[in-house]
C-alpha cells in the first residue's frame, strides 16, 4: 500500500466521522432511537463484509484480527439495534388489565381464618 493511499484513506475516514456528527447531531431527540435501531440493523451488512473477507485465503495475520473484530463488533451493533428496536416497540404495546382475583384465601379482615372452617376465625393465642 503507497503513502498517498493511506492519506486519502484517512482523509475519507476523518471526513465521514465529521459528516456523520454533523448529520447525527441535527435528528430530533423523538427520532434518535428509531434511527439508531435501524442504523444498527442495517449494520449487518458489515457483518457480512467482515465474514467475507476473514474467510478469503491467503490473508495476512493483522487483516484476520481486524476482519474478527469487526465480526465482533458488527454482531453486538446488530444485536444492539434489535434490542434498542424491541424496547422502543414496547413502550407502545397494550398492557394487560389488571385482574381481580378476589379475597386472599385464608384471612378475613385483619384476622385470620381457620383452614378447617372458613366461617369461624382461629382463637388468638
Amino acid at each position: 500500500m503507497h503513502t498517498s493511499q493511506i492519506i486519502v484513506e484517512l482523509t475519507v475516514l476523518v471526513l465521514a466521522i465529521f459528516v456523520g456528527f454533523e448529520v447525527i447531531s441535527k435528528v430530533p431527540t423523538m427520532l434518535h432511537t428509531p434511527l439508531m435501531s435501524g442504523t444498527n440493523a442495517i449494520h449487518g451488512i458489515v457483518l457480512v463484509g467482515a465474514i467475507v473477507v476473514a474467510g478469503l485465503p491467503h490473508q495476512s495475520t493483522w487483516i484476520r484480527i481486524v476482519a474478527l473484530a469487526a465480526v465482533a463488533l458488527g454482531t453486538m451493533n446488530v444485536v444492539g439495534g434489535f434490542v434498542v428496536t424491541d424496547r422502543m416497540l414496547g413502550m407502545f404495546r397494550r398492557r394487560a388489565p389488571v385482574r381481580d382475583s378476589g379475597p386472599v384465601k385464608g384471612v378475613r379482615g385483619n384476622r385470620e381464618v381457620s383452614p378447617t372452617n372458613p366461617e369461624v376465625p382461629d382463637e388468638p393465642e
